[in-house]
């Protein structure tokens, strides 16, 4: 802001200091004239050659006009003349040398001009400072605080036409990253609630599963029967560990992300396009063939964000582990639902490996080197389960293929 400020202060010395030396340029410059009564000359000999009648009169520079008679008193005049010959008579013209200064308008149109330019130039600065600097120096600040973990304060909302999406989008994020946080701490408290509590149910079965294989070891069962009887019970209590250890998986992998959803009704192409507009240029410069194919663009019931989310994640699945010949998305419908085929070239994973896919975190054996998380599919199914949609995956002649079932209205 600061620096904006010397900005427009350097401006409006720098265009001072250029009126100013044009005005002393123009002061310095030596004024030019023109004499009117040789226009007036060059007049009144045309009118002269023509046979008109002239008068001193009709001409405010011209103050006689003589025709010689042959008389020597004919060149002798107090006033300035010239003498002309028309027509085989020689005239004598009696002028006066008065002139009328042309550039005595110059510097003031020369001022106004530079002027009003400074003046524009400054309102357009102002302006900018105003409307774009001001605010975006405010703005600038919110990344820093939200990067620092300061959620709780709003950010407040403003009304211009330059930043105001800007930062109601980056409230939205600070409500989304509060909210998150709250999630990971209640999530943290409660899978630490429920390590307590199952290490706490674990040590009954551990304990008796100690006592008896410490019994069995010290050969305190010498009776086949007392043998057997303890056998039975470390099983038992095995398989109650093996149960907590279950429910502990399952309460683990169960909400592993929350979604919120805006589900409305929208038509197909508002998602196709954006997924068209973004992806048609990044493949291109992959060198990968991509091709949408040719689609009516029918209701749809769901969130249409969350559906490109989806979209852009199968695709991007597609880039990394396919081979990068092609990519495609096809268009199909099935009773009341819009089915949505990605398929790409290239699918190195095992069918046996196919019904994993949308498991969390897990990552098939074509995965390699690439980095990811193993949520991205996971994702996927979360988010069409959440509008009521489905997503599904096949594997057909070396294509991948992921269909997401999207509803249409009832």
């Amino acid at each position: 802001m600061q620096r904006f400020n010397r900005l427009i202060a350097a401006v409006a010395l720098i265009m001072a200091a250029a009126i100013i030396a044009v005005n002393l340029i123009m002061s310095k410059a030596p004024q030019q004239s023109k004499p009117l009564y040789k226009v007036e000359l060059s007049r009144m000999e045309h009118e002269l050659k023509d046979g008109k009648k002239v008068s001193a009169e009709d001409y405010p520079n011209i103050l006689g006009i003589y025709e010689y008679d042959g008389n020597d008193d004919f060149f002798r005049s107090d006033n300035e003349y010239v003498i002309r010959t028309v027509n085989g008579n020689t005239y004598r013209i009696e002028y006066t040398d008065s002139e009328v200064q042309t550039s005595s308008a110059l510097p003031i149109a020369v001022n106004i001009g530079m002027g009003g330019l400074c003046i524009f130039t400054l309102a357009v600065l102002l302006y900018i400072r105003r409307n774009i600097v001001k605010p975006f120096s405010k703005v600038s600040e919110l990344p820093y605080e939200l990067a620092k973990g300061t959620l709780t304060v709003p950010v407040k909302e403003h009304k211009g036409r330059y930043f105001g999406k800007l930062t109601w989008g980056l409230d939205m994020l600070r409500q989304e990253l509060e909210l998150s946080k709250q999630r990971d701490l209640d999530r943290v408290k409660k899978e630490k609630t429920l390590l307590l509590s199952l290490s706490h149910d674990i040590k009954t079965p551990l304990s008796a599963i100690k006592l008896y294989s410490k019994a069995l070891a010290k050969g305190l069962y010498p009776d086949g029967e007392k043998q057997r009887e303890a056998a039975e019970n470390i099983n038992t209590r095995a398989d109650e560990i093996e149960g907590y250890v279950s429910e502990m998986i399952g309460e683990l992998n169960s909400d592993v992300l929350t979604f919120e959803f805006s589900n409305t009704e929208f038509y197909l192409s508002e998602v196709i396009d954006n997924i068209n507009s973004y992806y048609k240029d990044k493949l291109e410069v992959l060198k990968t063939d991509f091709h949408i194919a040719g689609y009516s663009s029918c209701l749809i019931s769901g969130d249409p964000d969350r559906l490109e989310e989806v979209l852009q994640n199968i695709i991007e699945n597609a880039i990394k582990y396919g081979d990068g010949g092609s990519i495609s998305i096809d268009f199909s419908d099935e009773e009341n639902c819009r089915l949505i085929t990605v398929s790409n070239s290239g699918c190195t994973l095992s069918e046996s490996e196919l019904n994993h896919i949308f498991d969390s975190f897990w990552r098939g054996s074509n995965a390699g080197s690439q980095k990811g998380s193993g949520l991205g599919l996971y994702i996927c199914r979360q988010l069409m389960c959440g509008m009521g949609g489905d997503i599904f995956a096949e594997i057909a002649d070396g294509y991948m293929k992921v269909t997401v079932v999207c509803p249409k209205p009832q």
